[in-house]
């Protein structure tokens, strides 16, 4: 089981930038681990933003953050970044990370078994 814990968030004016953090431990080193990036606005449903592969880095987005938000994995700090740009209002929301393993299935919350507790991105 891989733990994740989140940070990062904040309030940022429209334009701003916000760069989250995601530190994530357990787990067996090596193996292929989908990690992911969701959003999940007030009274909205939970949306996919980015997944990344660990074992090789392979990414994957959501049109609506395609060249304003970068995943990225540390593999050697145990992190998963994700650096957001350009931000708009209709980015606010609570993020959160989650992991699996094998493939990634970047807009499918439901198959991902680990998931931090959530860090909030404010944008006015």
């Amino acid at each position: 089981q891989v733990q994740l814990v989140e940070s990062g968030g904040g309030s940022v004016q429209d334009g701003g930038s916000l760069r989250l953090s995601c530190a994530f431990s357990g787990g067996t080193r090596g193996n292929r681990i989908c990690m992911g990036w969701f959003r999940q606005p007030p009274g909205k449903e939970r949306e996919g933003v980015a997944s990344v592969i660990t074992i090789d880095g392979t990414t994957d987005y959501a049109d609506s953050v395609k060249g304003r938000f970068t995943a990225s994995r540390d593999n050697a700090k145990n992190t998963l970044d994700l650096e957001m740009t350009t931000l708009k209002p209709e980015d606010t929301a609570t993020y959160y990370c989650a992991a699996r393993g094998g493939s990634c299935a970047r807009d499918d919350p439901s198959v991902y078994t680990s998931w931090g507790q959530g860090t909030q991105v404010t944008v006015s």
